[in-house]
């Protein structure tokens, strides 16, 4: 065994969290400085500085310092070497704002309470897709993409966008971007890009002028008028509603995601199967013209 393979076994756990977080950070933000380290983990400045030399040491080549952004940048040929690099173990991690993920504990359950996850398919992009995106978010930058569109005047068109967030549906990823073709700003399903590339051009918007993004609003929804009354109770007390209204502040970009994921009957009728569809939207107007796509 070499003497640097016996240094990679004899890693403390805490100090596997934070090489763990560099390898993260490097890939699929692009840069990792020092403070980012010791921000993260409550660290002095000597002691990032010194997790930085142990990562470079164990991984030599993994990453290249760059004086003008005083941090490391990955190297072309970077390859994980502390952290699951792939999709489904960071995206999580990202939504929950955790530096690492997992634990010392492997398949024990730390709590002792049985836990299952609903399995479902996986729709994702790759990794290198996945790291350019966010690439682009971190550094404010412009992203070519080809997307596979659903629509086949648009399939496979490749396009200019200025991404600024990720947003997780429940069911699949997006990224929110101005896309320069149609002047707007728009969702874009992470799993349909078949291609990506950060530029070195700066994005000209920002999230502070996607109206949709920055503006919220108040989605009010009610038990479906159709069920039963106990069943209308039991509805407001799961939601812990106040009167009999269930009251929902949310961005404007996403109510349409909202009244899916919930299974509201959009239907001006209330027509729709009540034991599907549980609950009906009571301020339809207000809210219609941002999700007009999700109401039948």
């Amino acid at each position: 065994m070499t003497k640097k393979e016996k240094m990679h076994l004899d890693i403390k756990w805490a100090t596997r969290q934070r090489l763990e977080y560099i390898e993260i950070m490097a890939y699929y933000s692009g840069l990792i400085s020092r403070s980012d380290v010791a921000e993260a983990f409550g660290l002095s400045d000597a002691a990032a500085t010194k997790d930085l030399k142990l990562y470079n040491d164990l991984a030599p080549g993994n990453l290249i310092y760059k004086h003008a952004v005083f941090g490391f940048v990955p190297a072309k040929d970077f390859h994980g070497l502390f952290a699951d690099l792939t999709p489904a173990k960071i995206l999580p991690m990202m939504a929950m704002n955790l530096a690492v993920a997992g634990g010392p504990y492997e398949n024990e359950s730390i709590y002792g309470l049985g836990m299952v996850t609903l399995p479902l398919p996986t729709r994702l992009p790759s990794k290198e897709i996945l790291a350019q995106v966010t690439r682009a978010i971190r550094g404010h930058s412009k992203l070519q993409v080809q997307y596979h569109s659903l629509t086949d005047r648009d399939s496979q068109q490749q396009r200019i966008l200025e991404p600024h967030a990720l947003v997780n549906t429940g069911q699949r990823w997006h990224v929110r971007a101005y896309n320069e073709e149609t002047y707007d700003f728009r969702d874009f399903v992470l799993s349909r890009l078949t291609a990506a590339h950060c530029l070195e051009d700066l994005a000209e918007s920002s999230e502070q002028y996607d109206d949709d993004w920055v503006e919220t609003i108040t989605v009010k929804l009610s038990p479906h008028p159709k069920l039963e009354p106990k069943k209308q109770e039991s509805l407001l007390f799961d939601y812990g509603a106040s009167d009999n209204t269930i009251e929902i502040v949310i961005r404007r970009a996403l109510i349409g995601y909202l009244l899916q994921r919930l299974m509201v009957d959009t239907s001006k009728d209330h027509s729709m199967n009540p034991n599907a569809h549980q609950l009906i939207l009571l301020n339809r107007d207000e809210i219609e013209p941002f999700a007009a796509w999700v109401f039948s």
